[in-house]
């Protein structure tokens, strides 16, 4: 029906006239579009959904009657995440500045070091092992090698941040470098490209899809590894994240504010995680499969 009616709309249009008259160019291709009932629906299935889970647990708090101190009320959290936002909005912030820049420093070192690497195996073969065994040793156990080592509690963090970010980012980008189509590569070199235009002019945007997968990634394993390496830190008074907040309000035994901090680091995650997919569909969606409708 949808593929009907933009071919319809493409006839209608009719060619163009002048010298386009007859030619390629006077064909006027539409691109599929998504009904506005689809559209709708794709925003109030997933809220409805969430208002219905926030409606059971309050039910169930209810009838049982949890205590406080085990299990809160969404109105018991609501309060907590109102009357102790300035506590917990200073160390959210704090968690999002050493989030966000562990993904910018991430970005440029991955991506940077992943066009270095293709540019021969032998440089690949000499670094790429660093990479992964970076990526393999637990976080936990590097954070109290960087506590020794950076002058201060915050530059650990964001090493550990950094160095869970970056490898995706990395691995991903050297995928999408090493993908390109052969038979392209044999074009240029054909035309007597130059090193430096294959990889702008073809490589680089050839490796966009798998960019965009690492950037996903990346960002929320950035949030992730800013909050584990602070657990692990062990991080506490002014200029502490969410994390230390967390450990603070269960020692306390004040479970609200808990699932108040709980709360602004998952809407941090989801906020991270729909940000990076919309840059890549704005990227991606008017040349790649992953991005673009399906006509049928």
């Amino acid at each position: 029906m949808l593929e009907t009616a933009a071919m319809t709309e493409a006839i209608q249009a009719g060619p163009r006239g002048g010298a386009e008259a007859g030619t390629d160019s006077a064909v006027v291709i539409l691109a599929p579009r998504t009904p506005g009932s689809e559209k709708v629906l794709r925003v109030v299935i997933p809220v409805a959904m969430l208002l219905l889970a926030v409606l059971g647990w309050h039910v169930f708090v209810t009838v049982n009657q949890v205590p406080r101190y085990i299990l809160p009320s969404p109105a018991d959290v609501a309060g907590s995440l109102w009357n102790d936002w300035s506590i917990l909005s200073p160390a959210l912030l704090v968690t999002l500045r050493i989030t966000f820049t562990a993904l910018i420093l991430a970005l440029i070192g991955g991506v940077g070091l992943a066009i270095v690497l293709v540019q021969s195996k032998w440089i690949e073969l000499a670094l790429f092992p660093f990479a992964v065994i970076l990526q393999v040793t637990p976080i936990i156990a590097i954070a109290p090698l960087l506590l020794i080592y950076t002058p201060d509690t915050q530059t650990a963090l964001l090493i550990c941040s950094f160095l869970v970010a970056f490898f995706p980012i990395l691995s991903n980008m050297v995928a999408g470098l090493k993908s390109v189509d052969h038979n392209l590569l044999n074009l240029f070199d054909l035309y007597g490209a130059s090193r430096w235009q294959t990889l702008v002019y073809l490589k680089i945007p050839a490796a966009l899809p798998y960019f965009m997968a690492g950037l996903r990634i990346g960002g929320g394993l950035a949030l992730i590894a800013a909050v584990v390496a602070e657990f692990a830190a062990g991080s506490a008074g002014q200029g502490s994240g969410l994390a230390f907040r967390l450990l603070e309000s269960q020692y306390r035994l004040n479970i609200p504010r808990l699932f108040a901090a709980l709360i602004l680091l998952t809407g941090t995650g989801v906020a991270i995680f729909g940000f990076t997919s919309l840059v890549s569909w704005l990227t991606l969606r008017r040349w790649h499969e992953s991005a673009m409708r399906r006509e049928n």
